[in-house]
């Protein structure tokens, strides 16, 4: 059992559930608690779970609301920034905060445009891919640089759909490892597993992994 800090909790109570699922102490973290009134409306499924209001970019903020947590889940986005300028904040913040607070494993949730195709050219990067989507996906792709070119800090690792989400896909209980491939999906419940996993028994370290369904 451990006691986990999930920030940005409130855009899939599937990730908190599954935490509690397996028995472990979860600290939600959202800007505003008033307005995720689903992580209340779940009621005994997610029972115990303290929720905090917090900012991700502010390191004095993650560090006293991380004291005492063995472990991190980054899921938060702030729809109001410029992602290019918000997720290297938190990204720098983390590593901040959770150092400060000694917490030893920090696990993000990224997005398959950052994860490389078989000729190892990072999805964003091939023909074809909507020019649209791509300053977002930089953007998040700029947060994990700043833990790639950091030797200290937690023991992180982002773990992202391979492709995409299923998102009336039901909770299977497995999924397995795959590079960029536009195709694939796994559900929201098995993504979950995945993040937990990589708390429970981690098994990938300062990289990005893509997930599927099983």
């Amino acid at each position: 059992m451990s006691a986990i800090i999930v920030f940005g909790a409130g855009g899939r109570v599937g990730r908190v559930e599954e935490a509690r699922r397996r028995g472990h102490h979860v600290t939600a973290v959202v800007r505003t608690p008033a307005g995720h009134r689903g992580l209340e409306a779940a009621g005994d499924r997610l029972a115990g779970v303290r929720l905090l209001a917090g900012d991700v970019t502010d390191a004095d903020a993650v560090a006293a609301l991380a004291a005492g947590r063995d472990a991190a889940v980054m899921a938060a986005y702030d729809p109001g920034a410029r992602p290019e300028v918000f997720f290297p904040a938190a990204a720098r913040a983390l590593l901040d905060g959770l150092g400060r607070a000694r917490v030893g494993r920090l696990v993000a949730v990224g997005l398959s445009a950052a994860l490389e195709t078989s000729d190892g050219t990072p999805l964003m990067d091939t023909p074809g891919f909507p020019r649209e989507y791509r300053a977002f996906a930089a953007g998040h792709a700029a947060g994990t640089d700043v833990w790639r070119a950091c030797a200290g800090g937690p023991d992180w690792v982002v773990v992202s759909p391979a492709g995409d989400f299923d998102p009336t896909g039901a909770r299977t209980g497995g999924y397995r490892l795959s590079g960029a491939d536009t195709a694939a999906r796994v559900s929201h419940g098995d993504f979950a597993i995945a993040l937990l996993d990589e708390i429970d028994a981690p098994r990938h370290h300062r990289t990005h992994v893509g997930v599927v369904g099983a």
